[in-house]
């Protein structure tokens, strides 16, 4: 597994708001403990809130989204793409102003709803966010419409699966977008990050609020565990 994907499996393990065990994480991801410990290290020292100690665990208590009053997705995409751009130059100047920029967006939040200070630029490649901005019109107006989509989605170990689903909410990370849907095939919620999207086109069928299918739902379910 690459470094970058396995920092990210660490979020969506820490994100649901228990605490897990180190050795509990290394297990799941089949790394060592030190890997786990040096992983942790790095996503703190970019900024995403992770609370906790070797020997007692790791939780991550603030989700790291950025509410739609203040922007939206479009708004916030262009911002991801400019930021992703600025932040692999070589000028300090204009790295600075960068900083600055997302400083004031930071101020703008409401309190509790802060993202992570650095965006993630010391953790993800620009690469992987350009990967999935080919997907973003597509996603963005099927959660409006409330249309399903049918994707080819590329899993950590490299297998290809089909996939129909029902796209509720996208979510952003510093440098890696998500998609929180219903998935048919699975039968339930499923997180993906959108640059494992190999292929995303829209059914022409819509989908209905359905009971254990809506946001709401998921919502309450992350909040419960």
């Amino acid at each position: 597994m690459r470094r970058t994907d396995r920092l990210f499996e660490i979020i969506q393990i820490v994100r649901d708001g228990r605490l897990h065990l180190a050795r509990d994480i290394a297990q799941v991801l089949e790394v060592s403990l030190r890997t786990v410990y040096r992983d942790i290290d790095t996503l703190v020292a970019s900024g995403i809130p992770i609370e906790g100690e070797r020997g007692v665990g790791y939780l991550l208590r603030d989700q790291i989204f950025l509410p739609p009053v203040n922007l939206s997705l479009v708004e916030l995409e262009a911002l991801h793409l400019g930021m992703a751009v600025v932040a692999q130059a070589a000028d300090e100047e204009l790295q600075t102003a960068a900083q600055s920029l997302l400083a004031k967006i930071d101020q703008a939040l409401p309190n509790g709803s802060k993202p992570p200070k650095s965006w993630g630029f010391a953790v993800y490649p620009f690469v992987q966010a350009q990967a999935g901005f080919r997907h973003m019109p597509v996603i963005r107006a099927a959660i409006r419409k409330r249309q399903k989509l049918k994707i080819s989605y590329g899993s950590l170990g490299g297998q290809q699966t089909k996939r129909v689903i029902h796209p509720l909410q996208s979510e952003y990370w510093g440098h890696v977008w998500t998609c929180t849907s219903w998935c048919e095939l699975r039968e339930g919620f499923r997180v993906f990050r959108i640059d494992k999207i190999t292929e995303c086109t829209p059914t022409g069928d819509l989908f209905s609020d359905q009971e254990g299918q809506r946001l709401t739902d998921y919502l309450g379910q992350v909040s419960q565990t």
